[in-house]
């Protein structure tokens, strides 16, 4: 990538983030850990309070204050700088060599690459059967998308604005970042590199716990549709079962109260041959102990009317929350750095031009310019110049181009180019982010704190793919469905100043 005939060093290429709420088995994560050749390990301790945790020379400690894993990975990342932002869960054990295998990984993920999902292996015990719980923790090595080992691009988490904080639990809310990533255009890969995952101890009453899970799987329905399971390749689970033998046993107690047995009898019977089958669907897998036996008999009682109670919680909650994200207004924050197009806002388009004489600045570019240089907002221009890669234009011909428009228009800081045709499958040319990466990483301000004003969707596509704000000024370059689905449109270059200069 040309810069301006300034050549960046390049970030680093991952950083680690661990949330915790201060299990036992961190400490042996994060001696794992050393050596692992990231440039930051970022442990964000999430409990509400409590003594500082003891850490690693070497690792930071960040706090998110007790709201949930969603919460302390955005804490994590947002702190992070490097390219790629690798997710651990703080009970997960990775070999010796993950770092290496992490980096093959992601050095072998194209530009379309999001997230690359680590393999999960959960050691079984071998002199006997699994049990229900085990066989439970044992389903994550099947799961599509889980953050016990994803790294995730910095640039795609901009992009959609990293984790929905309103998954409280650790349940969910990585299925929910890999469907928006999809749904954003990017592609998810796996990974060759695999953590081990043991099945840590847990009390009698865990699998009713878990039915709280329930409650996140009605925000999913909600947020992504009736589909959301065969896309993120959820299992579909036994919610009707239970309800079905919850109506029936409520009916039978109902029936009962009223003093009616005909009809309290096949409904008890119904709620008896219900709940003894999902028993024996647990039972029967082993190991069959007096104690797994009991358990499994008193908890499946339990299990349909939780699993119930928590689904009409969860749909509840988030028609609420669903409600109140569409009525509440989003307040725009002033931008610490404003990124330019160049051909089309700037200056009048001519395609491929290399001659300086042929520049005409648009009509009021030189008073935007000014107003942002009066405002001290830092300024840079992003354009593609495929006509290099072409062979309509060289670098010396684009050079003077651009420094006939600085001297038409005044500074406007670090020129940009992607010289690269549509085919090359860079990461630089708009719609991709490279470029406005690279403008921020130069300016020293975070993509999501710029803004990139520009005349066509490639433009707006590509600040929206680096997490930064992004205005349309239309011309009558700019396709009616590139105005439609703009998040902010401009009539004039001046007006988009304003409009971001003016935002609180």
């Amino acid at each position: 990538m040309t810069l301006g005939g300034l050549r960046l060093p390049a970030p680093a290429l991952f950083d680690v983030v661990v949330p915790t709420a201060g299990r036992a088995s961190l400490a042996a994560l994060l001696d794992r850990l050393d050596g692992a050749g990231c440039q930051r390990l970022i442990v964000v301790d999430d409990r509400p309070a409590g003594p500082p945790l003891r850490v690693p020379a070497g690792a930071e400690v960040l706090r998110s204050g007790g709201r949930g894993p969603a919460a302390a990975r955005n804490v994590g990342w947002r702190a992070a700088s490097a390219r790629w932002i690798a997710f651990l869960d703080d009970d997960v054990v990775p070999p010796d060599d993950w770092g290496e295998r992490l980096r093959a990984d992601l050095e072998a993920a194209c530009t379309r690459v999001a997230a690359s999902q680590g393999q999960v292996r959960v050691p079984l015990p071998r002199d006997r059967a699994p049990t229900d719980w085990e066989r439970n923790v044992a389903a994550l090595q099947d799961a599509r998308w889980i953050t016990a080992d994803l790294a995730v691009r910095r640039a795609a988490l901009a992009a959609v604005g990293g984790f929905d904080e309103r998954f409280p639990r650790a349940y969910r809310e990585d299925a929910d970042l890999a469907l928006r990533l999809l749904d954003a255009g990017w592609e998810l890969a796996r990974g060759a590199r695999e953590v081990a995952h043991p099945v840590a101890p847990a009390g009698r009453w865990v699998s009713v716990r878990k039915q709280a899970g329930n409650v996140d799987d009605a925000l999913m329905a909600a947020l992504h549709g009736r589909g959301w399971r065969e896309r993120a390749g959820a299992p579909r689970g036994r919610l009707r079962a239970h309800a079905a033998t919850t109506a029936a046993g409520v009916g039978a107690v109902a029936a009962a109260a009223l003093r009616r047995p005909a009809a309290a009898a096949p409904l008890a019977g119904a709620w008896a041959l219900a709940t003894a089958e999902l028993a024996w669907r647990r039972i029967a897998p082993g190991p069959r102990t007096r104690g797994e036996v009991a358990t499994m008999l008193a908890t499946s009682a339990v299990i349909p009317p939780a699993a119930t109670f928590h689904h009409l919680r969860g749909r509840a909650r988030a028609r609420a929350l669903v409600r109140d994200a569409l009525l509440a207004p989003r307040p725009a924050r002033r931008p610490q750095a404003i990124l330019l197009d160049r051909d089309g806002t700037l200056v009048v388009d001519v395609p491929f031009n290399g001659d300086p004489e042929r520049v005409a600045p648009v009509a009021g570019a030189r008073r935007a310019l000014d107003r942002l240089r009066a405002a001290g907002v830092p300024t840079a221009v992003v354009t593609n110049q495929s006509g290099i890669a072409r062979g309509l234009l060289t670098p010396d011909e684009v050079a003077a181009v651009n420094a006939r428009i600085e001297r038409l228009l005044g500074p406007v800081g670090p020129w940009l180019v992607c010289p690269h045709g549509p085919e090359d499958g860079c990461g630089c040319r708009k719609p991709r982010p490279g470029l406005v990466l690279e403008a921020a990483a130069l300016l020293g301000v975070a993509p999501e704190r710029c803004a990139l004003i520009g005349d066509i969707g490639a433009d707006v596509q590509a600040a929206r793919a680096a997490g930064a704000r992004a205005v349309l000024v239309p011309n009558e370059r700019t396709r009616a469905a590139e105005v439609a689905a703009a998040p902010e449109t401009a009539p004039t270059l001046e007006d988009a100043v304003e409009l971001l200069l003016g935002a609180a």
